[in-house]
């Protein structure tokens, strides 16, 4: 692989230091790097391998002689320079939802689709990090049996709505210990020691009932499995974990697959690892997968209300194989 000279657009948010992180221990081979940010971060220095990199402003001529650009800077920021690094020749990887469900943009997910960037136009989407390790499970599953409806509901961790919000957790954390009334901010209502069926945190729900958060699930899954006939349904809950998305999915699929069956093919799926013991209390939990770059999967049963369809519970790090990872591993596949 040649060295790249590469950007990373909201270097100072969770995300943006993840991906630093995640091209350094891959090794991703840079010729140059170039942290970009907004005004507000200018001058801050971050390290990567090494060496101290000042923060950049991030402006509409940023991207002249960049290779690959890592966005993770918000919907709008990425709507408004995306086509500015398009245009001087820069393949943005963009992990906001600005892009996600543009026919012109592939969206991709490597283990699952990864012909589909083949087809870009200078921009390819990232999914949702909820998105992402559920499509890393079904698609062996779509391939041997034809996945017909999922149900999946989320547990997302807080460190999936940002910097603020950790901080948000830790601050109530400490005044419900203490017997105190915890402050809210940036959630509608208290998070710690509580669970929130509203993801995002402002204007979540739309016509239908549901959230956009469910919503990106339910399309995104179709688009990246490349199959609009799978029905989804979801329900997305914010829980006081710091980081780690787990999700309880149900499966029903054509051909029935047992128990068994699923695990063997998910024993053999790319950067999938199968913890399913439950009789030694054996199954994944957000801790198992933090800091980690598989996605885990147990609790593995036939469902005893339908004829055709498995049970089960995945786990992975929302930081990383849900965001930072994903992109790196698209700029692999570049």
């Amino acid at each position: 692989m040649s060295s790249k000279h590469v950007a990373v657009a909201g270097a100072t948010g969770v995300v943006g230091q993840q991906m630093l992180r995640v091209l350094e221990d891959r090794d991703f081979p840079v010729a140059s790097l170039k942290l970009l940010a907004s005004p507000r971060s200018a001058g801050r220095k971050l390290t990567f391998r090494g060496e101290e990199i000042a923060v950049e402003v991030l402006a509409e001529d940023s991207f002249k002689g960049v290779d690959v650009a890592l966005f993770s800077a918000g919907g709008g920021t990425s709507q408004t320079f995306a086509p500015f690094a398009a245009k001087d020749g820069c393949v943005v990887v963009d992990n906001s939802s600005a892009w996600r469900m543009d026919p012109e943009v592939p969206l991709v997910v490597p283990e699952v689709n990864p012909d589909a960037i083949k087809t870009h136009k200078g921009i390819i989407a990232n999914p949702n990090c909820s998105t992402i390790q559920m499509v890393q499970v079904l698609q062996p599953l779509h391939a041997a049996a034809t996945i017909t409806r999922v149900v999946v509901s989320t547990y997302q961790a807080v460190s999936g709505a940002g910097s603020e919000a950790l901080n948000e957790l830790r601050a109530q954390t400490e005044s419900v210990l203490k017997g105190e009334a915890p402050a809210c901010s940036i959630f509608p209502t208290q998070i710690a020691f509580n669970c929130i069926p509203q993801i995002p945190h402002s204007n979540a729900f739309i016509d239908n009932g549901y959230s956009t958060e469910e919503m990106k699930m339910v399309n995104e899954t179709k688009k990246i499995m490349g199959d609009d006939s799978i029905r989804v349904t979801a329900t997305t809950v914010r829980v006081p974990v710091h980081t780690g998305h787990s999700e309880s999915v149900n499966i029903e699929t054509k051909t029935k697959l047992t128990a068994a069956q699923v695990r063997e093919l998910l024993a053999t799926a790319q950067n999938v690892v199968v913890m399913d013991d439950p009789s030694k209390d054996i199954f994944p939990t957000a801790i198992d997968a933090a800091g980690k770059y598989d996605t885990y999967v147990g609790r593995i049963r036939e469902d005893i209300s339908h004829p055709s369809a498995i049970d089960m519970w995945i786990v992975s790090d929302n930081l990383l194989k849900g965001a930072a990872l994903n992109a790196v591993q698209i700029a692999e596949l570049l």
